[in-house]
């Protein structure tokens, strides 16, 4: 069984390790010893050298009982966290609530999930659970673009399929679908000329970015679609017609087919407009991750719900609107779901997350792993 005194003295522990994203050097030395402690051994991939973070991925590969037939099961989570994340005091409420102390977030995001990773570990072994080979992949820069996980080479993967403890939601709720995201940077160049002697001369890159942005289907652009302007850049003296400006924005769809739509979409306007106004641009995007989309009768889906139900909680099937490593893993040919662990707020310094939560996330690998000895 679950031992929650030990599952949450473990968790505070790991939450007041600084990890911010992009600095995970302290925290992946410290999982490897943990690692290591429970006869498991973790190897780092090369990915900080093409990330620049901290630390690479850590990989760690448990092999199965004698006997045991299962699927090669993967779990993941991320290492780091974001800002503000350094001398986190994390603090056991008697409602039940963890929190920080309001001056920084908790880092339950994804920490609870490494701490309900290593007592499953633990329950498994002191058990003596049967199990099949389980791999267990735990990725830096997660929060910094999924950085780690792109970054990650396929040959080290070796699972038929996946569970992310990395979203919101109560304990049973699995993110079956998420979007693929596309960056996207539009330049347009203008003409400079004197904005009071001769602005004619001139052609305002401003007006131009401006009038192709009003041309193009923004927010939300259907069930499954979104598109944004983050970033509108530009600029210089008043007396002089602006001749550059540089928007940054992004396109998101569960479908894959729909993103790129959307993309040519802007794209379009941003040239038709270009061309009306005798103006030059540049148009770059970039596929940073793809979607995913599962449903019932996916295997991934129906050993998480067997599992699910098995703990006497309900399951909940739901679409995200934003990506994780799972998005990675699943482009790296692992089916993978997002299993929620009861954190709320995060990336905030309200984050919060039930000291229960964690346990039943805990319980949920380690039934996870029984029902797949059972299939």
């Amino acid at each position: 069984m679950i031992v929650q005194d030990r599952l949450i003295q473990e968790f505070m522990e790991l939450v007041r390790v600084d990890s911010e994203t992009g600095n995970e050097r302290q925290i992946a030395d410290v999982l490897k010893a943990k690692f290591s402690a429970l006869g498991l051994t973790a190897i780092e991939d090369d990915s900080r050298e093409r990330t620049g973070h901290g630390a690479g991925n850590l990989f760690v590969t448990w092999a199965a009982d004698s006997g045991a037939a299962a699927p090669k099961l993967l779990f993941t989570c991320h290492m780091d966290t974001v800002v503000p994340g350094q001398n986190i005091k994390p603090t056991l409420g008697e409602d039940g609530w963890i929190t920080s102390d309001g001056t920084t977030i908790l880092g339950s995001d994804d920490k609870a999930g490494l701490a309900a990773l290593f007592e499953a570990i633990r329950v498994i072994q002191e058990q003596k659970i049967p199990h099949g080979q389980i791999q267990f992949v735990i990725t830096a820069g997660e929060e910094s673009g999924l950085l780690g996980a792109r970054a990650m080479d396929p040959k080290h993967l070796d699972a038929d399929m996946g569970f992310a403890l990395d979203s919101n939601g109560e304990v049973g709720a699995i993110a079956v679908a998420a979007p693929t995201q596309a960056r996207v940077t539009m330049q347009i160049f203008g003409k400079s000329a004197h904005a009071g002697v001769n602005p004619e001369d001139g052609i305002s890159a401003i007006q131009v970015a401006s009038k192709a942005i009003s041309a193009m289907k923004l927010g939300r652009i259907d069930k499954e679609t979104t598109a944004n302007i983050g970033k509108f850049a530009g600029g210089g003296p008043t007396n002089v017609v602006c001749d550059h400006v540089q928007l940054d924005a992004e396109a998101r769809s569960i479908v894959q087919e729909k993103v790129e739509l959307q993309i040519a979409s802007m794209r379009e306007a941003l040239e038709t407009t270009v061309r009306e106004y005798g103006a030059e641009c540049e148009f770059r995007s970039e596929i940073l991750y793809p979607a995913f989309s599962f449903n019932e009768h996916d295997p991934v889906v129906q050993l998480a719900d067997r599992a699910i139900t098995s703990l006497g909680l309900a399951t909940r099937l739901f679409h995200s609107g934003g990506g994780s490593d799972a998005n990675v893993f699943n482009g790296l040919k692992v089916p993978t779901v997002n299993l929620a662990i009861g954190y709320e707020h995060i990336h905030t310094t309200k984050e919060r997350i039930k000291a229960e939560d964690i346990a039943k996330a805990a319980e949920l690998v380690v039934a996870i792993v029984k029902e797949s000895v059972k299939a």
